[in-house]
């Protein structure tokens, strides 16, 4: 349970409000006076109904340090109302609040369960901490499965393998297979392989090989499958913002192999950190429209490269050094491998 106290005047609360920036953030064409906050909203959902750019919010939904602590404390039931002349966010009366409330400061209690998270976090949560693409270092230095305790060809939950590379340290392990080289498709480097993710394994006994009963599996665990050591969560900004630097850069996966996708899954980046990029930034995604031969009146033929329509915005949410994983926030039709991302 959380507690927030601040103060309710006339029945408004304007916890969230900000001064104009320099560059201002614009306002929707439809955007509404106010919107009543429901199950199931994300602050980039609730801000993408009043500003062009969605990933914009923190900079107009502001909060009084003084009153309150955590941004994301916005709940179902909650109005939302706009101010057009800055544009501010304000979160307005509850429904059911009465119209007049005394005048000092008040006890509001909710859940943080049921709280509006900034993006669909129940679907990058498993990304976060597995193992998602591993160099030729790595690979070299990750555990192999070399035996299983019975007969059968594959493992799950609750089986015991035998595994050499595990080292003494480190008790919980996670079990992947290499399952794709990730290439450039603009210099067809290698830049790393992608690792399926297995399940999770625990050391029972030290030694060559060592002995690992296996806690979870979402996918058969067999001989020749990898271990790395687990990786510890990471605290991780959702504050979304544009690079300062202009980026470039291509979809070369979506995440378990398909070839489109669309609004609320993983796409695999070929730039990292080495190109700038780092978790949070916002990226737009652009298609190739082709290009078009024009006959003029004397039989003349010309070809001309059209430009790129951008139509989706990407959040990118782990970065390696040469690959980053993001998700896709909006999107006007199916995203593709090969397409561009950049700089919004």
């Amino acid at each position: 349970m959380i507690r927030i106290i601040f103060p309710l005047l006339f029945g408004i609360a304007t916890l969230l409000s900000v001064p104009a920036v320099a560059d201002q953030a614009t306002l929707a064409d439809d955007a509404p006076d106010s919107y009543t906050v429901v199950r199931g909203d994300t602050l980039w959902d609730i801000s993408g109904r009043f500003l062009r750019q969605p990933w914009r919010w923190p900079e107009v939904w502001r909060l009084n340090r003084d009153q309150i602590r955590n941004p994301h404390l916005i709940y179902p039931g909650q109005i939302i109302v706009l101010d057009r002349s800055g544009p501010y966010l304000s979160i307005g009366r509850r429904i059911g609040a009465p119209l007049y409330e005394k005048r000092f400061p008040q006890i509001y209690s909710e859940e943080v369960d049921s709280a509006i998270p900034s993006i669909p976090m129940q679907i990058i949560e498993p990304f976060l901490t597995r193992p998602l693409v591993v160099d030729d270092a790595k690979l070299a230095g990750a555990g192999t499965v070399v035996a299983t305790e019975t007969s059968r060809v594959f493992m799950g939950a609750g089986d015991t393998v035998f595994a050499t590379g595990v080292t003494e340290g480190s008790d919980v392990w996670q079990v992947f297979r290499p399952a794709r080289p990730l290439v450039d498709p603009v210099t067809n480097e290698l830049l790393g392989h992608e690792a399926m993710f297995l399940g999770t394994a625990r050391v029972t006994e030290h030694g060559t090989p060592a002995t690992l009963k296996l806690v979870s599996s979402v996918e058969e665990i067999g001989t020749g499958d990898r271990l790395v050591v687990s990786e510890r969560p990471e605290i991780f900004s959702f504050m979304p913002h544009a690079p300062d630097a202009e980026i470039e850069g291509r979809l070369i996966g979506i995440y378990r192999g398909v070839i489109e996708t669309g609004r609320h899954n993983v796409v695999t980046l070929n730039i990292g950190s080495r190109a700038g990029l780092e978790r949070g930034h916002v990226l737009a995604l652009h298609r190739e429209r082709g290009s078009v031969v024009y006959k003029d009146d004397e039989g003349g033929k010309e070809t001309f490269d059209l430009p790129q329509q951008r139509y989706g915005l990407a959040f990118v949410f782990r970065v390696f050094d040469r690959v980053a994983y993001a998700l896709v926030m909006d999107s006007d039709g199916p995203v593709t491998v090969g397409d561009s991302v950049r700089k919004p």
